[in-house]
Formats: structure tokens, sequence, C-alpha cells
């Protein structure tokens, strides 16, 4: 069988599977498809889309996101990487940008006898 990129092999999924919310027994709802929520996720991590541009077949892309965020908050993706043990995700940064702005730029005020720059 082929996988698929960024799919889980069934190996790796009986790993974690254990570990996922929202199993048949669990109390609440019982989620859909957890492996397929999973793999979602990690196709936004490795390729670095923003949680807009997910493809349908992972469902719509919000709902992915709030389950995601509720799974953060729950500490199930830390569980999840230490079964997996996968460097790549130890941390990863979703939808972060860094920029290095000049103390003006918050304020818009310069300091006392600061000249402006490019004019």
């Amino acid at each position: 069988m082929m996988l698929k990129r960024h799919a889980f092999s069934d190996e790796l999924w009986k790993r974690i599977e254990p570990l996922c919310p929202g199993r048949a027994g669990d109390p609440g709802r019982t989620a859909a498809d957890n492996r397929l929520f999973v793999e979602g996720v990690i196709f936004v991590l490795k390729t670095g889309i923003s949680w807009a541009d997910l493809p349908e077949r992972f469902g719509l892309h919000n709902s992915v996101w709030r389950r995601y965020d509720r799974w953060c908050v729950n500490g199930i993706w830390q569980k999840i990487v230490q079964a997996l043990q996968d460097p790549e995700l130890d941390e990863v940064q979703i939808d972060s940008t860094t920029v290095k702005a000049h103390p003006v730029a918050a304020t818009g005020r310069r300091q006392a006898g600061e000249k402006r720059r490019g004019r």
C-alpha cells in the first residue's frame, strides 16, 4: 500500500491512537476520524500552510483548528510527540511571524532630537 505524503503508516498510527480523545467508549462525543484529523494537522505543520489553505479532504479548516487548539490545551500533542519521538515535531509554531521593528513603530513618536530617516 502506498502512503500519501504526510500520512501515517499503520504502525505509527497504532502508537498514537490510544492517546487520542474521542474514541468510542470515551465520555463525550465520539470523534469522526482522529487519524484524518491528525494527518491534517501534520500536513499544516510540515508544509507551513495557513489553516485556511488546508485541503478540503481534512474537513473545514476552522473546525480542524479548533480541535487542534483543544488538544493543545489538554496536552494531547505533547503525549503524541513523545510517542512518536519525531524531532521535527518537538517544537512547532504555526502561523507565527517575528518582525523586528524600530521602537518608533509602536508609538509613532520619536524621542526628542531624533531625526527622520530616508527623507
